[in-house]
């Protein structure tokens, strides 16, 4: 029996919704949070209809959205091959494109609220560019190791899908030389880039909402998943 069948075999329905119960509740802290940190426009600054705050509540419900939707569609392919019996072998492909536009949408939505927002971090702005220089380039690098050594097809989850793409190697090459788990700890500062170099709060507590908010998806969903695929479950 390979190592996914067995796990289906073994798991049952509270290993499917085990840690999402903390989920919520974070998510519902991170959020009322960050809302809180948020500054309204002063001069009732928009861009394409909305301002600063409304673009970063476009982007959390977003961002709540791509990883409730993650957290519902690995632990169903996990314990019940979901997605692989309604789909077949177009099940990657078909999740793949489902899950890019919500990633591509993170720093794209930091941008349009860095954008039209106009309160200001207060840092020296020849400070705020060299850091944000500094951490984008950072994470423009990690993503293209992502991209090169850990590839695509494992990144949305293919270990979840395929008992060849689970029995690979530990990535080692690239940013991962420096860290096991390169994406969440320094794709994810560029967001934090983008907010110094636009000068925005309130993309900057986007940014923060971000990036905690991917570390719960990594405690609550994915160090369950990695003890069933590669652990002793």
């Amino acid at each position: 029996m390979s190592k996914l069948a067995d796990i289906r075999a073994r798991s049952s329905w509270h290993d499917v919704f085990e840690g999402q119960p903390q989920h919520l509740g974070l998510a519902i802290l991170l959020t009322a949070g960050a809302w809180g940190l948020m500054v309204p426009s002063a001069e009732g600054h928009r861009l394409l209809g909305l301002e600063a705050r409304q673009w970063a509540a476009v982007s959390m419900g977003l961002a709540i959205a791509h990883q409730v939707l993650v957290a519902f569609v690995f632990r169903l392919q996990l314990h019940r091959n979901l997605l692989s019996r309604l789909l077949g072998d177009k099940d990657i492909k078909i999740w793949t494109k489902v899950f890019l536009p919500f990633l591509i949408a993170r720093p794209l939505t930091v941008i349009l609220v860095g954008w039209a927002d106009d309160t200001p971090i207060g840092l020296p702005r020849a400070l705020e560019w060299g850091i944000g220089v500094l951490v984008v380039g950072a994470a423009i690098y990690t993503m293209h190791s992502v991209l090169v050594h850990f590839t695509i097809r494992r990144a949305v989850g293919g270990d979840h899908f395929r008992d060849e793409i689970a029995a690979l190697p530990f990535v080692r090459e690239g940013a991962f030389k420096f860290t096991d788990n390169a994406m969440y700890g320094i794709v994810f500062t560029g967001l934090w880039g983008i907010a110094l170099m636009f000068d925005s709060w309130n993309a900057l507590v986007l940014a923060l909402f971000q990036h905690c908010y991917i570390w719960v998806h990594m405690y609550c969903t994915e160090k369950q998943d990695m003890e069933w695929i590669y652990g002793n479950r």
